[in-house]
Parts: C-alpha cells; structure tokens; sequence
C-alpha cells in the first residue's frame, strides 16, 4: 500500500485501474441530454439540403442590380413567393424577382438576394434600392454534408449537440450506460436529515452532495444509507451493495479505533494507496473490495466535495470514456491573500470573478473542512503548491467548479 503520495500519484492509480464501460444504450433525443455518445454518428443529410435565402428579401438575378441605389432603384416584376418549405417552382427570368424567406431554397435562374429592407413593393413589382448580395445565399451543405462525422465517441451530449444529432437526422442517439455509482455514509454520529439531533450528532450532508456530484459526472448514484461504527454492521453492509461500478465510502477511512473502513480494506481488500499530499482531504483511499473499486473519502463535509471532485470526476469520466477533461485550470488575479500549507498542496475555496481586466479569485473566508458554506459562498478551488501562498495581486491558478460566475 502506498501511503502519502502526490495528487498526480494517486489520480495516476486510479485511472489506471478503471476501464471505460463496454455496454451502451439507445434512448430517444429527449433523453440523450448529459449521456456519452456510445459511438461516431455521421450526417444523414446535407443541411441545407439546397442553396437557400440566409434572409428575408427577393431572390433575383444579381447582374440586374449592380446599378441598384437610392437615387436610382431597380425595378423588378415579382412573379411569386417562397416561403420556407414551400418553394417557388419556376424559374427567375431577367426582369423578374420572387419573394423569398429565410430558409426558403433558391428558385432556378436566381442568384443573389436582396434583403427586404432594401426594397419598396409597388403592386406587382418592387423596387430595388441596392444591389442584391450573393453572400445572402447559404450553399447546400455548407453546415451538414452528407456522410461526414460531426459527433464522436466520448462526446458528451449538451443542448447544442443533442440538437446536431437531430439536425443530422437522429431520432435516438448510442449513449454509454451510466456507471452505478454506491454512496455509503460511515460513523454512529451521521444522522439523517429530518431526524432529531442527538448531542455530538451531525445530519449526512455528504451523501446528498456527492448525488449530485455523480450526477454531474453522469453517473448513476445508489444511496446506500448509513452504516454504524461496527465492523461486522459494515460487511454486512458492502456485501449487499449489489451491481456496483464504483463504491463512495464517506468516513472511516483515517488514523483513529474508529475508521473502519480503512481497517476492513487493509484486511479484506486490496489499497492501492491511502493518504495524498494535499489539504483538504488528505486521508483519501482508494482500493478493491472483491472485485468493487472503492474510493474512500473523508468524513469531513468540503473534503468530501474536493476529493471527489480531484479524483471520483475523473474515474467516471474514464469509466463513461469521455474525452473531455474532468476539469480545467485558469489563471486568476489573487484579491485576497491566500496563506500556504508548508507540506501539502492546498486547495482554498474562492469566489471567481471576470473583470474588464480578466478573472480574480477572493477568499470565501474560513477554510476548515467542516466549514460547508464555504462550498455555497465559493464556486472555485484555488491551488497552492506545498509552503507558497498567494498575496493580493498575484496570479493564481483556479479550477472552475461549474458553478455560475
């Protein structure tokens, strides 16, 4: 068992003991939203399917109208409309115009248009004010050609490409089963919300943070309740967790008599690694428990939301084989001093803004792990390496929590 390791360590182990889920499913387009495209999915048509009218106006022959202006319009006779699926069936003969809309395909004989702003009708004419514009024209194909890959394996489906894949002709879309994700709360002090309190009892807010944060990374939660400070309770407890991709452990996983899930891993299972370098968060485990990858997370409320989100993120990500990144860095102008952690890389909560100037990051305040509100108040993780801190003005490096700036 290796013990107190880099972050770049110990993601390096989990990622390399996870393999990306094999099975995939079809769901409607209504349900594709936030799943993982099972495969590449190539155009079933060109869009636009024909040259069509980028504006509303007349679609004419461009050569008549180069002397068109103010002073000196052009007059055309209008022989018909076209309005978005219905087209005109003619064709535009010299002299001649037809009025077009958006979206509407080009009539035969046209190839310019001239945006309707431009033009004052006159019964059965209109008259030109400026030369019609063939960049009005959309090309067929110019968004969508036919055959050609516009979404990949490993995409992750937002708004904008569940509305591709339908715009490329899509009904239902392969996405990749959603990993079954166990959260199993550990300790006798945990009580349920709704429940009294008893004296030195704290209500399972981990449980309901990390739902949310599986949900985020498109996984699966399973809530497997609260399991008392008791070793035989415990296996009893992980032997019924069922069909399992992953198993989220919060507590137990310390120093103390009572951490006992690290205590039944040391003994039934096999740790790949307990304790990492860093602050919050630092007693994180990660191991096999027949077969079950377990990461076990520390009881402490924001410790169990940065640890997940530095290393749970990315084991879903790897298991849904998504291809982009669990989460990113930016560069942030410190408004608060940051203090250091002379030993660990520290992870402080802030508040990340953008400026006219660019991003600057302050201090949500006390940054104790069971300070929870520290997690409302901020929506961002400033990283200082072991013994740096940060003054005001200094340029710091942020990770985005994805939350509203």
């Amino acid at each position: 068992m290796r013990q107190n390791i880099s972050v770049e360590d110990a993601l390096e182990s989990i990622l390399s003991q996870v393999r990306p889920i094999a099975e995939s499913e079809a769901v409607p387009l209504n349900q594709a939203y936030q799943r993982v495209l099972a495969q590449d999915l190539a155009s079933k048509v060109y869009h636009p399917d024909a040259d069509d009218s980028a504006v509303d106006g007349y679609a004419v022959r461009g050569e008549e109208t180069i002397t068109a202006s103010v002073s000196t319009p052009v007059r055309l006779e209008v022989v018909g409309e076209a309005p978005a699926g219905r087209p005109f069936s003619g064709e535009v003969r010299p002299g001649q115009a037809v009025a077009i809309y958006t979206g509407a395909p080009v009539p035969k004989g046209a190839n310019a248009v001239v945006r309707v702003e431009d033009t004052v009708r006159d019964g059965t004419g209109v008259w030109l004010l400026k030369p019609a514009n063939a960049a009005d024209i959309r090309h067929r194909g110019d968004d969508l050609r036919l055959g050609e890959v516009y979404l990949h394996r490993g995409a992750w489906l937002n708004a904008a490409r569940v509305a591709l894949a339908a715009a490329m002709g899509y009904p239902s879309l392969p996405v990749v089963r959603r990993p079954r994700v166990g959260i199993l709360s550990t300790g006798d002090e945990v009580v349920e919300p709704g429940q009294p309190l008893p004296y030195g009892g704290v209500y399972n807010s981990n449980s309901y943070a990390l739902v949310g944060q599986v949900q985020d990374a498109g996984g699966e939660p399973v809530v497997l309740g609260k399991v008392p400070d008791s070793l035989e309770v415990l296996k009893r407890g992980l032997a019924g967790v069922g069909q399992l991709d992953l198993l989220l452990t919060s507590g137990g996983v310390s120093m103390g008599k009572y951490d006992l899930v690290r205590r039944l891993l040391e003994s039934e299972g096999n740790i790949h690694f307990w304790r990492v370098k860093l602050q919050p968060g630092g007693p994180v485990l990660f191991a096999d428990y027949r077969g079950l990858p377990v990461l076990g997370l520390p009881g402490n409320p924001v410790s169990s939301m940065v640890v997940f989100h530095l290393f749970g993120r990315p084991l879903l990500f790897k298991l849904l084989g998504r291809t982009d990144p669990p989460y990113a860095g930016v560069q942030a102008a410190a408004a608060t001093a940051f203090g250091a952690n002379p030993s660990k890389r520290v992870y402080r909560r802030g508040v990340l803004r953008w400026t006219p100037q660019g991003f600057t990051v302050e201090s949500t305040g006390n940054q104790s792990s069971g300070v929870l509100r520290s997690m409302v108040e901020g929506n961002a993780l400033v990283v200082l390496e072991a013994g740096a801190s940060a003054k005001v003005g200094d340029s710091v490096t942020v990770i985005p929590l994805g939350f509203t700036i």
